[in-house]
């Protein structure tokens, strides 16, 4: 009986956590759920064959530390258990505002990896908040962690006046593409990003 009450408890514990605005002193932890978000493999393309993981780690966390960055802890949700610890992160900013955002990453990649990404396709546009990348710890999945990051970076594009909220999911990814249908997002058109074939989804307000 004993047992059965610490594991109840251990379960309750484990379900608690905070969704709120990050601060530039998560940006370690918060670089590292994004580069889960963009696989391992994306990572090392925008390094090149000279670079490691551990490299592209050190320039993200940087540009999470920054302002005016597209990874910006301005522009990041983070969900915290209940050592503060950072377990998942939805980072979204207006689409409108994508070129000016992504120059900073344009330009790391430029000074540390020697690689030119400035003719990199555009994965969203004026009009809606884009939510640019959405992951949570591996031990806190299937939590609902991910569900509510979604729903903050909903309501910000709404306080926000834009008429949508806006995201890429991988056509290979239909548990994704389940959850954000559940949520009231609706399909808008197929498109390519990275050579992966995406789905452009979009969760329209109410006027």
């Amino acid at each position: 009986m004993e047992q059965l009450s610490k594991a109840v408890f251990l379960f309750y514990a484990v379900l608690m956590f905070t969704i709120t605005q990050a601060q530039p002193t998560q940006a370690a932890a918060i670089a590292a759920l994004i580069m889960e978000a963009m696989n391992y493999d994306c990572c090392l393309y925008f390094t090149g064959r000279d670079h490691t993981l551990n490299d592209f780690h050190r320039v993200m966390t940087a540009l999470v530390e920054a302002e005016n960055t597209q990874y910006s802890y301005q522009n990041t949700f983070v969900a915290l258990n209940k050592n503060n610890e950072v377990i998942g992160v939805c980072v979204c900013y207006d689409g409108a505002q994508l070129h000016f955002l992504r120059q900073a990453f344009i330009q790391a990649c430029r000074e540390n990896f020697e690689r030119d990404f400035s003719n990199m396709d555009d994965e969203t546009a004026g009009g809606e908040l884009y939510l640019d990348s959405l992951a949570v710890n591996t031990k806190y999945r299937g939590k609902g962690i991910a569900k509510k990051l979604l729903q903050a970076a909903i309501e910000k594009g709404e306080k926000l006046g834009l008429p949508a909220s806006g995201l890429l999911v991988d056509k290979g990814n239909p548990l994704a593409e389940r959850l954000y249908l559940s949520l009231g997002f609706e399909y808008i058109e197929d498109k390519k990003w990275g050579g992966h074939p995406m789905k452009h989804l979009q969760y329209r307000y109410q006027k």
